[in-house]
C-alpha cells in the first residue's frame, strides 16, 4: 500500500511539474511573439483607426478609485487628442444594473471632454477574449489599438493574432499598486488558459449578435 502511494505521489508531482513547465513555455512564447508591438510611451503608440479599451472596475472593493481604471481613461482620452486613434470602443462587463463598465467609461471620458461621436459601447465584453472577438465579429474592426496595462496586453494581442486582426498595444502608465503581483501571476495562468481557448477546446464568446460596424 505504501509503495502504491509513493508511485501515485511521484506521478502527481511529475504531472504538476509538466503543467508548470507548460505554463512557463506558453507564456514565454506569447511574450516573445507580442512584446515588439507593445508601446509604453503613449505619444509613440502606432496610429490605428479604433482603440479597444478594456473595462475594469472604477472603484476598489476596499474603497477609493481604481488606478488601473483611471490610467486607462486618461490614456484613452490622450490618444484621441493626439490623433493616435479616431474612435474608442469601450468594452466591458454589464452584469447588473448597478455594475456597468462601458457606461462608467463613457461617463469618465465625457468628463474628459470626449464627444459621443468618438465612442462606441460594447456591453458584452465579459472577458478579454470576448472583447477582442466582438471587436471584429460585431463591430467590424480588423485594425485595433489595444489599450490596457502592459502586463495585460500580450494576451490580448495573442488573441487578436489568432483572429487575423492587425493589432498593436498601447500600455497605459502603471506605477503599480499593492498586491499587483497577484494580478501578474493570474495573468500568467490566464495566458496559458487562452492558448487552450484558441487551440484546444475552441472557446466561443458568451454573446455575439448582429454586425454593427463602427462608423469612423
Amino acid at each position: 500500500m505504501l509503495e502504491l502511494l509513493k508511485r501515485l505521489l511521484k506521478a502527481l508531482l511529475a504531472g504538476l511539474l509538466m503543467l508548470v513547465i507548460g505554463v512557463v513555455v506558453i507564456n514565454l512564447w506569447i511574450l516573445q511573439k507580442t512584446h515588439a508591438r507593445v508601446e509604453h510611451e503613449v505619444p509613440l503608440c502606432a496610429m490605428q483607426p479604433v482603440g479597444l479599451v478594456f473595462g475594469t472596475a472604477q472603484w476598489l472593493r476596499e474603497g477609493g478609485a481604481n488606478p488601473y481604471y483611471q490610467a486607462r481613461m486618461e490614456t484613452s482620452a490622450e490618444l484621441l487628442r493626439l490623433h493616435r486613434v479616431q474612435h474608442l470602443l469601450l468594452s466591458g462587463d454589464n452584469r447588473t444594473r448597478y455594475y456597468n463598465e462601458p457606461i462608467s467609461m463613457w461617463r469618465s471620458l465625457r468628463h474628459r471632454n470626449i464627444s459621443d461621436r468618438h465612442m462606441t459601447l460594447d456591453y458584452a465584453g465579459f472577458s478579454t477574449f470576448d472583447s477582442v472577438v466582438r471587436a471584429k465579429e460585431v463591430f467590424g474592426a480588423d485594425r485595433l489599438m489595444l489599450i490596457s496595462q502592459g502586463w495585460h496586453l500580450p494576451r490580448a494581442l495573442f488573441i487578436a493574432d489568432a483572429l487575423g486582426i492587425e493589432a498593436t498595444g498601447c500600455a497605459v502608465p502603471d506605477d503599480g499598486v499593492e498586491g499587483e503581483w497577484r494580478l501578474r501571476l493570474r495573468e500568467w495562468l490566464a495566458r496559458a488558459a487562452t492558448f487552450g481557448d484558441l487551440y484546444i477546446w475552441g472557446r466561443k464568446p458568451y454573446f455575439l449578435g448582429p454586425l454593427e460596424p463602427i462608423q469612423l
